[in-house]
């Protein structure tokens, strides 16, 4: 039988084990950590995920949507929360589109299951990688608890274990590799709204709500419980950073005087401050993802990104999906289906890495910002009347399957016919006008 290595039994390579299963491999996987099965889920790492089309697709190919479906909250807009706690809403598509909540450890649990329910597929835990043979495409891991070593089959090796992959460090030793990692001045937190005492949601359920602050901003996701994920993202220096927040004095009186309605919400905001790390945010990229026709990487070991488009995991499993698709065109020529993987997939990386951080400013500084509402006012509009002519940024990314660094020089190209839109005089008053839609179509 064809055999496979897949380090890291996170949420892509779990997914990834299931696609080389459904091609008749056998399938080893190896995680470092425990079973996330058997343990408790609140590692500091639950963040609550965004799933879109990008990722709904690839769960499809596996047979997943629907079960994934009944524990996926659609968000159909943004909430954004001012200070003085009045409301502006921003719907992320046309009528009916939406994002989904779900959680990353729900998600990853399903993921498991289906890949051991699959037959060829054992996963392997608390198997931490000592070293990666590049040539025979294995590995050797030592059991974190007996300390006995294992080497993996040799064949096909894939590196899924995250941004600090012990496969890409392999890597990154070899001739003409080049590697990058940029942390941002940011980290975040995660907090909690818990949910009312009948079980119900305390704010609007079907939204991702976002205090947006300028240097930093609170967000929330809904769970099935009723509850609420918060992530703060924040500076770690200045006045108000994370290094400075030292007392739970400090930290009450920040969160009363910025996010005064999400306070209130939060009686339980100093425990989870305690018992949650601040955790950092690191861009990581790379080249070549593959080695040899023998070793590929996929997701965060080749692409990590911080989390502001909510495009991680969407990207992360659409390497799945490509690859997948690649294999096909191939008939499983590896060393050919590698080649054309790395070629395909390094500018989209690079592309939603750049518009992670974009989206970034967009949500800390512009949600609540009039012109910047206006402007997708005006986009919307136009998209509705000409929809062959224009899909918005967002929707490309979120709600298409466009390769993201077509989406990103498509997104330039709006801008600047924006632009030119936002700077008419009165165009706050006059932008419903014929005439204006008129402009954006010779622009267009």
């Amino acid at each position: 039988m064809k055999k496979a290595t897949v380090v890291g039994a996170g949420l892509v390579g779990s997914l990834w084990a299931v696609y080389l299963s459904k091609r008749g491999y056998k399938v080893d996987v190896f995680e470092a950590r425990p079973d996330m099965r058997k343990a408790s889920l609140s590692a500091g790492r639950s963040i609550n995920l965004a799933l879109s089309d990008r990722g709904w697709k690839a769960l499809e190919k596996v047979g997943l949507k629907e079960q994934i479906h009944e524990v996926a909250i659609p968000m159909h807009r943004r909430v954004m929360h001012a200070v003085d706690g009045s409301l502006t809403y921003q719907p992320y598509g046309k009528e009916g589109q939406a994002i989904y909540s779900v959680s990353r450890g729900g998600l990853n649990q399903v993921l498991m299951n289906l890949a051991e329910k699959e037959g060829n597929v054992n996963i392997h835990f608390e198997q931490k990688c000592q070293s990666v043979d590049l040539e025979k495409g294995s590995a050797t891991f030592v059991n974190r608890d007996t300390k006995e070593k294992i080497t993996s089959a040799e064949g096909l090796l894939f590196g899924t274990d995250g941004a600090f992959s012990a496969v890409r460090k392999t890597m990154q030793r070899t001739d003409r590799f080049t590697y990058s990692q940029e942390y941002i001045e940011h980290g975040y937190k995660e907090l909690s709204i818990l949910p009312n005492p009948d079980g119900s949601h305390k704010i609007e359920k079907n939204a991702l709500h976002i205090w947006p602050r300028g240097e930093f901003m609170l967000i929330a996701l809904p769970n099935m419980d009723g509850s609420f994920t918060c992530t703060l993202f924040h500076p770690y220096g200045g006045e108000v950073g994370f290094d400075a927040l030292d007392t739970d004095e400090k930290v009450v009186s920040f969160f009363k005087n910025t996010f005064p309605d999400a306070y209130e919400l939060m009686p339980n905001l100093l425990e989870d401050w305690h018992e949650n790390p601040t955790s950092s945010l690191v861009i990581i990229r790379c080249f070549p993802w593959t080695k040899n026709g023998k070793v590929a990487l996929l997701g965060d070991a080749s692409h990590a990104i911080v989390p502001f488009y909510g495009q991680g995991m969407n990207a992360g499993f659409e390497d799945c999906t490509v690859f997948d698709e690649i294999l096909d065109e191939t008939n499983e020529d590896w060393p050919e289906a590698m080649k054309r993987y790395e070629i395909s997939r390094k500018p989209n990386g690079d592309a939603i890495a750049d518009l992670a951080m974009r989206n970034f400013v967009e949500m800390r500084d512009l949600t609540g910002d009039a012109e910047f509402l206006l402007r997708k006012k005006i986009e919307r509009k136009f998209s509705t009347l000409h929809p062959e002519k224009w899909l918005p940024l967002y929707s490309m990314v979120t709600f298409s399957h466009i390769p993201y660094a077509e989406a990103k020089k498509e997104g330039e190209r709006q801008d600047a016919i924006m632009a030119k839109i936002m700077s008419i005089p009165n165009i706050e008053e006059r932008w419903e006008d014929d005439e204006i839609m008129e402009k954006m179509l010779e622009l267009s």
